[in-house]
């Protein structure tokens, strides 16, 4: 199993920018259509510009006019000016989550209405292979978009008119504080505002991650027999291994950004405080009164910084969160076609070269400069390799141990990708094709047999499950397991794994094989727990069936049967039949030599 194919979320990509101008024709229909809406969250946002303003102004002026003056009473009614401006914050804060409820809630009915029908699009036209992210958009991004959404909104609206509120407050009370005050804030918040590009890329890649897991882990679930059945349970783990390696490393980019937010952060809630404490003097000298500066102080503490923290908070992550997703919702379906998907073990950035012209005869298998190497910088286990098998022949691949026969079988079964080079199997490049589509072109039996627990019947049957019964038998006759399946009490029989050997299960899968309608026929040392005349019995029966067989030879008596024989040897591959084989490459000389004796 492997990663999604990787969406290239940057900052400046197309993908991004394109998105982007997009949202903003929907957001402002969005908008548009709840005028009402609009029209009384900016009242009660108004009621809270009032409200921000009166409780500086009224602690200035009990200063100023009350208990500095003398004047006990008015100290006392201005403090309560500003005690009830603070009480009637809740009934505001209250008519703004009511009206806020009217824009976040339809946002995520038209959300979760556009994922379904976008998916159920999707599934209609593709229907091998499903939206593994449709479950991700339904319930964990529609509920982002919604949270974030609101939460943005809010702030926002929060910053505005408390700002208005304070900033008025403090003209009121002396020009010069608004010297002193807005400088360090601006720039904070531009500092700020400065890392949202490079936050929203990395908040693009995180979710990009966060899918390719996701799709990972459904297509394990769901192909998890043939995962078992092909040998190929440890390339699913390293897969799986390196996006949860990815989605770390863009967790500890959004990590990184957020300290640089942080930083913004204590800029813009710090520097005005210690900057009207220092400045106190020159304010006090140009006829800033004592009250003005008590008002200043509650201004910032009360009103400016936590209106600051909100928005620097809510933008940082509710902001480009909120744009990051919706690009999943509006923009263009960016999933490739069923047939360019990635195949198991795909290596994100492996180039795909033209497909080169057919020739009128369909080979079952071709294979054009293929390259394959383990590493950027390990060498290559096969190397520029062309290989032509025709419909109908009987093929053995022999060489060395480690020399790559396991890794050729695994590229004609489609389960790993070339560096570069293309596989066709049937006149059909293999890389891209759902895992229902390659069952049926091809079977891959591997050195370690996969049988499960069930009938004997359900393990024959698996790869055509609607076989009759005479066909089932003429398989398990053939390939030489009608006595095993005697023993085990016939196909209606039940059956457990652990009570079989490793070469009564290499019977049933060649069985099993032998029944499927595919073609072309794989074995990956698939008789070598079998002695020799159960391993001829069962190659000639395999070589007989309509199609194509192709055997990693674990004994040169396979390569004796085979109407051509491969021989790979990690420099260059030789093709031929046994005996042009012998006459011409000293190391097929010494293999078979060294069978002959042993």
């Amino acid at each position: 199993m492997t990663p999604a194919v990787e969406r290239k979320d940057t900052a400046g990509s197309p993908r991004g920018s394109g998105a982007e101008r997009g949202l903003g024709p929907s957001a402002r229909r969005f908008l548009a259509e709840r005028k009402g809406v609009l029209a009384r969250l900016a009242a009660w946002s108004v009621a809270e510009s009032v409200q921000t303003f009166l409780v500086g102004y009224g602690v200035a002026q009990a200063l100023d006019r009350g208990f500095l003056a003398g004047d006990t009473a008015a100290g006392l009614g201005w403090l309560a000016v500003a005690a009830c401006a603070v009480l009637l914050g809740a009934p505001v804060i209250r008519g703004v989550f009511a009206e806020l409820a009217g824009l976040t809630e339809p946002l995520r009915d038209r959300l979760v209405r556009r994922a379904v029908d976008r998916t159920l699009a999707r599934a209609l036209s593709r229907p091998e292979g499903g939206d593994r992210a449709a479950v991700s958009r339904l319930t964990n991004q529609v509920e982002m978009v919604r949270d974030s959404f609101a939460g943005l909104v809010l702030t926002l609206r929060s910053f505005v008119f408390t700002a208005a509120g304070a900033l008025a407050g403090l003209l009121s009370l002396h020009p010069a504080l608004v010297l002193v005050v807005v400088p360090p804030l601006a720039a904070g918040v531009a500092l700020f505002l400065l890392t949202l590009r490079p936050m929203a890329a990395a908040q693009r890649r995180a979710l990009a991650a966060d899918e390719a897991l996701g799709d990972h882990a459904a297509r394990v679930r769901k192909e998890l027999r043939d995962v078992t059945a092909c040998g190929i349970l440890p390339e699913a783990s390293r897969d799986g291994e390196r996006l949860v390696a990815r989605a770390a490393v863009t967790s500890r980019v959004l990590a990184r950004w957020a300290a640089v937010r942080a930083l913004a952060l204590g800029a813009a809630a710090q520097l005005p405080v210690l900057l009207l404490l220092v400045t106190v003097p020159w304010l006090l000298a140009r006829g800033v009164t004592t009250g003005a500066l008590l008002g200043a102080f509650t201004y910032l503490a009360q009103a400016l910084l936590p209106a600051v923290h909100s928005l620097v908070t809510a933008i940082g992550a509710a902001g480009s969160r909120l744009l990051v997703v919706l690009e999943r919702f509006t923009g263009p379906e960016a999933s490739p076609p069923v047939a360019d998907a990635p195949p198991l073990g795909w290596r994100a950035g492996t180039p795909r070269p033209p497909a080169p012209a057919r020739s009128r005869a369909v080979p079952a298998v071709e294979l054009c400069s293929v390259t394959v190497r383990y590493g950027a910088r390990a060498e290559p286990v096969l190397d520029a390799l062309d290989l032509r098998v025709e419909e109908g022949e009987h093929v053995a691949v022999v060489g060395p141990s480690g020399i790559g026969k396991s890794t050729l079988t695994r590229l004609v079964a489609g389960l790993c990708v070339p560096r570069t080079g293309t596989v066709r199997v049937a006149g059909r490049e293999v890389a891209g094709r759902p895992p229902a589509e390659l069952r049926s072109l091809r079977v891959l039996a591997p050195q370690q047999a996969y049988v499960f627990t069930g009938t004997v019947r359900d393990n024959l049957t698996y790869l055509r499950p609607g076989a009759s019964r005479a066909a089932i038998e003429a398989a398990v006759l053939d390939v030489g397991a009608a006595p095993l399946v005697e023993r085990l009490g016939g196909l209606d029989a039940g059956l457990r794994p652990d009570e079989l050997s490793q070469g009564e299960r290499q019977l049933l899968v060649l069985a099993r094989a032998h029944l499927s309608t595919a073609r072309l026929l794989l074995l990956d040392e698939a008789t070598c727990h079998l002695d020799a005349a159960s391993e001829e019995r069962a190659e000639r029966a395999l070589a007989r069936r309509p199609g194509t067989l192709l055997v990693v030879a674990h004994r040169m008596s396979s390569a004796v049967r085979a109407d051509r024989v491969l021989l790979l040897d990690g420099v260059r591959a030789a093709f031929g039949t046994h005996e042009e084989l012998l006459g011409r490459s000293p190391l097929y000389r010494d293999l078979v030599g060294h069978w002959s004796r042993t």
